[in-house]
């Protein structure tokens, strides 16, 4: 015969039982966003940042805002070596060097000299899937007040205990760094190694001085 307390008891274990897959589902909802997920979303609240002080901080501002926060988020050396790629290798250690820093330089000027101003832009994360070679794709959406927007899809990798950007698809297709390498790799085999570096730092300084071309 059951225990006068078993209807108790059984009454308790589930009200417990709801209670837990409530504190479950809760704990899901507000579950912080994969690692990746973060990476992206920390650049793009460094440049929603630089765009609604842009007019203040002037171009000189905004680099040095910048700067810091995309070598955390871009793992600009491996970019670098692909931007150039089967030069790379025939390259000597110096010029390998000088690209990385003058790449480097050409990113972080490339941001500061494009995004000058705000007008009510922001930034929306769609989604997170796997990507080739154990790498992850983050979608990304630009959107415009006045506008339908720009898809932007972020292609980032594990490295040291962290994942960085190596590659972004605008209007979720076009890779900046296989443009960048078809231009790189023609500009080398018809002018040599030092044109790639000439031309970089051309663009670093139209950055500086003018509104910025789409150009390298």
């Amino acid at each position: 015969m059951p225990s006068p307390n078993h209807g108790f008891h059984a009454m308790l274990a589930a009200a417990c039982a709801t209670l837990c897959l409530a504190a479950s589902a809760r704990a899901e909802a507000v579950a912080p966003p994969s690692p990746p997920i973060q990476i992206v979303e920390k650049l793009h609240a460094a440049l929603l940042g630089v765009m609604k002080d842009a007019e203040k901080l002037g171009y000189e501002g905004r680099y040095e805002r910048l700067a810091p926060v995309l070598k955390e988020t871009y793992d600009t050396s491996f970019m670098a070596e692909k931007s150039v790629g089967r030069h790379w290798k025939q390259a000597t250690p110096a010029n390998q060097a000088e690209l990385v820093e003058t790449f480097s330089r050409f990113m972080i000027a490339n941001y500061a000299g494009r995004f000058d101003g705000y007008s009510g832009q922001s930034f929306q994360t769609v989604g997170e899937e796997p990507s080739a070679q154990g790498t992850v794709l983050v979608r990304t959406r630009l959107i415009e007040p006045q506008g339908e927007g720009v898809q932007l899809n972020y292609r980032l990798r594990p490295q040291n205990g962290s994942w960085k950007i190596i590659d972004v698809y605008l209007n979720g297709t076009v890779s900046e760094l296989a443009l960048r390498r078809s231009e790189y790799a023609s500009l080398i085999k018809r002018e040599g190694w030092n044109a790639v570096i000439a031309a970089l730092d051309q663009r670093i300084q139209g950055f500086a001085t003018g509104p910025a071309d789409h150009n390298l």
